[in-house]
């Protein structure tokens, strides 16, 4: 048995009261696992702004040009509402060619218990991206692509329509990955080497 595996089933024996930490035991509409915010955020502020995050460049890769939206707003008890609870970064960009088109990029500074949990529970439903260099996943719902990687004590979570398989969010979740964790990488004996 993988240390992985040990530590995912010992996380179902675990119980912890919400109020203490982040849970990441739960689905939501968004599609996959959420951490659900404490009574008092858990997270350490995130300093990059989202023009460091994402450099604007990393756009071309899609084939239009986008705009920052400067007061985004996620839908509750979604795992960009969740970020943005734990002091972490939350930034939107919009096609300038289709308004419909947006890049969602949340980035969570958490305690390595609350990363673990949030980890186990996206093992648990499978998706990883081993070209991610940290340990990542993806899902695919409802039209919209997801990619959460960790790098180092942060959570990045990425989301978009354009993100129609892993290596579509991989310039997004690379650009984050350099701003806040440059060299981290996948832990021995993670699903992502």
């Amino acid at each position: 048995m993988t240390s992985r595996s040990l530590r995912a089933s010992g996380l179902a024996a675990l119980v912890v009261p919400a109020s203490l930490v982040l849970a990441a035991c739960s689905g939501t509409g968004g599609g996959g696992p959420s951490a659900s915010p404490s009574a008092t955020a858990v997270g350490r502020p995130v300093t990059q702004d989202c023009d460091t995050l994402v450099p604007p460049t990393t756009f071309s890769v899609y084939g239009q040009e986008f705009e920052r939206v400067r007061t985004p707003r996620p839908p509750a008890d979604s795992p960009v509402a969740q970020v943005a609870a734990q002091d972490g970064r939350v930034c939107t960009w919009r096609s300038s060619v289709d308004e419909d088109a947006t890049v969602t990029v949340a980035v969570a500074h958490l305690p390595s218990a609350q990363i673990t949990r949030l980890e186990d529970a996206l093992f648990e439903q499978g998706g990883s991206v081993p070209t991610y260099t940290v340990e990542g996943y993806y899902s695919l719902r409802s039209g919209t692509g997801r990619a959460d990687a960790f790098a180092g004590p942060y959570w990045i979570h990425a989301s978009s329509s354009l993100f129609t398989e892993p290596g579509t969010a991989q310039p997004v979740v690379d650009a984050v990955r350099r701003a806040v964790a440059p060299d981290a990488t996948a832990p021995t004996g993670s699903p992502t080497p």
